[in-house]
C-alpha cells in the first residue's frame, strides 16, 4: 500500500495516523521525540519538522504529507511560519499532497454561521497566523508547485483534546463540583470531534477534487456551554450541572503567569457570543457525517477516568 506521513503525534495526528494504518497503508509519524500510536504499519521518527531537508527526506515516496503539529499557542507568531515553510519545501519536492489541520480563527469575528466562502478577515494575531499559512500554500498550488487542501474544524472534543471546555468543565463535573470557564455560558458554539477531523483529512487528500480550496470538518448543530455540560453530566451520571461564567478579568490576572492564558485572551471573542460553522459542504461532497456529539462525550468521559484511575 502507499505510504503517509504525518506530522505530529496529538490528538489529530493520532488519530489519522491511526485511520491509514488501520487502512492498510503504511504510516511515517514524525515528531520531535518520536512518540506516537502503536501499530504495526506505523513508524515513529524522531525528527525536527522545521528542517526543511531533514522532512523533505522523510516525505520522498509518500503519496500524502499532513500536518497535523502545532507550537504552543503563545509561540505560534515565532513557530508557525517555519514549520509551515518546512512541510510546503517537502511537499514541493516530493510531489506529496500537502493536507492541512486549520481552524476557523482566520475568519475573525462574524456575525452569521461560517463556511468555506466566508472572508478571511482575521482580528487577531494567531488568526493572522492561521490565515497565512493557508494562503501561501494556496498560492504554490495556484502556481502549479504543489497540491493542497486544508481542514478547518471549531472546537475539538475527544479523548486527550486540550480545550477551555476539558481543561476547565469536563474535570469539575466529572467530580461533581461547580466548573467556572470566561465565556457566555448560552451562546450557542460548534464543536467538532477530533476523528472527524482526522476522516476528513484522510478523505480530501486522496481526493483529487477536493485540493486547492479548504473543507469544513462535518460537525453537529451547535450547543452551548451550558448545555454542553449539563449533557456530559447527565451521560456521566454525576448529577445536575453546576457551570458558572468568570470574567475576563479572571483570564487576565491568570494570563500574568500563564503565557497560554495570556494568548486566549484575544480569542474571548469566540466565546462570548454566537460561534458557529457550517459543514454542510463536506457532507455534501464526500457523504462525511458528524459523529454525534454524545458519542464524543461519551469517548472523553472514558478516557478521565481511565486516567484518574491510572494515577489512583
Amino acid at each position: 500500500m502507499s505510504l503517509h506521513v504525518v506530522v505530529g503525534a496529538g490528538p489529530v495526528g493520532t488519530a489519522t495516523a491511526h485511520l491509514l494504518a488501520d487502512a492498510g497503508h503504511d504510516v511515517r509519524v514524525v515528531t520531535r521525540r518520536g512518540g506516537g500510536p502503536t501499530h504495526p504499519s506505523i513508524e515513529l521518527i524522531a525528527a525536527d519538522a522545521n528542517d526543511a531537508a531533514a522532512l523533505t527526506r522523510l516525505t520522498e515516496g509518500a503519496v500524502a504529507l499532513y500536518s497535523c503539529a502545532g507550537p504552543a499557542y503563545h509561540r505560534w507568531p515565532q513557530e508557525w511560519p517555519p514549520l509551515s515553510a518546512a512541510l510546503r519545501t517537502a511537499a514541493r519536492q516530493t510531489g506529496a499532497v500537502l493536507a492541512t489541520t486549520g481552524n476557523l480563527y482566520g475568519y475573525g469575528l462574524v456575525d452569521e454561521p461560517m463556511t468555506e466562502q466566508t472572508p478571511l478577515r482575521p482580528n487577531t494575531v494567531k488568526g493572522r497566523v492561521r490565515a497565512q499559512i493557508w494562503l501561501d500554500a494556496l498560492a504554490d498550488h495556484e502556481a502549479g508547485r504543489l497540491r493542497t487542501v486544508e481542514v478547518r474544524g471549531a472546537d475539538y472534543l475527544g479523548a486527550a483534546v486540550v480545550s477551555s471546555f476539558t481543561v476547565l468543565v469536563l474535570p469539575r463535573i466529572l467530580a461533581g463540583r461547580r466548573a467556572s470557564i470566561t465565556a457566555d455560558l448560552d451562546a450557542p458554539h460548534s464543536w467538532t470531534y477530533v476523528g472527524d477531523v482526522a476522516r476528513t483529512l484522510v478523505t480530501v487528500a486522496s481526493d483529487e477534487s477536493a485540493w486547492g480550496r479548504p473543507w469544513h470538518v462535518p460537525t453537529p448543530p451547535p450547543m452551548s456551554v451550558r448545555a454542553l455540560a449539563e449533557r456530559l453530566a447527565e451521560l456521566a451520571g454525576t448529577g445536575p450541572a453546576r457551570v458558572s461564567a468568570l470574567p475576563v478579568v479572571a483570564l487576565r490576572l491568570a494570563g500574568l503567569f500563564d503565557p497560554a492564558a495570556r494568548a486566549m485572551i484575544e480569542m474571548r471573542y469566540q466565546t462570548d457570543r454566537p460561534f458557529v460553522m457550517d459543514s454542510s459542504a463536506a457532507t455534501s461532497a464526500f457523504g462525511l457525517t458528524p459523529t454525534p456529539t454524545d458519542a464524543a462525550l461519551h469517548e472523553m468521559i472514558a478516557a478521565a477516568r481511565e486516567h484518574t484511575s491510572a494515577s489512583a
